[in-house]
């Protein structure tokens, strides 16, 4: 063994959802800031710019999964957990209504909610000392 951390399967599953999950994000976000602009405090290029931090936390998070440090999993079980909680008691009854959603907007939401459910189900059994089989 050379001594380098390497990441197990969950971590790197883990890691590529998230990869798309915030893909996806990302490019619904652009989206609401220029072809839905003015439709809510939330759709501008300015809303986009300060929510940058999150893409930036989520790829710290996905970097530490691809790489396999040891703490990876919970760090990205934490992660997931909270953003699913945010996507559920924040971002639904708030911004969502407040977007005036139509149907991109409720698919990308669920998509991105469940997502954010695949990964912290992989971490949980990788914490748990589980594998898939």
């Amino acid at each position: 063994m050379d001594g380098a951390a390497h990441p197990t399967l969950l971590e790197s599953l883990s890691a590529w959802v998230l990869v798309v999950t915030f893909a996806i994000s990302l490019i619904y976000e652009v989206w609401r800031a220029t072809a839905k602009a003015g439709v809510s405090r939330h759709d501008s290029p300015g809303a986009l710019v300060r929510e940058l931090w999150l893409y930036v936390l989520a790829a710290i998070v996905i970097v530490l999964l691809f790489v396999g440090v040891p703490f990876a999993a919970w760090v990205g079980l934490i992660f997931s957990v909270v953003f699913i909680v945010v996507s559920i008691v924040y971002y639904n009854p708030r911004m969502m209504v407040e977007r005036k959603p139509g149907i991109i907007d409720w698919v990308e939401d669920l998509v991105y909610t469940g997502l954010l459910f695949v990964v912290a189900a992989f971490l949980t059994l990788e914490v748990s000392g589980l594998t898939l089989a």
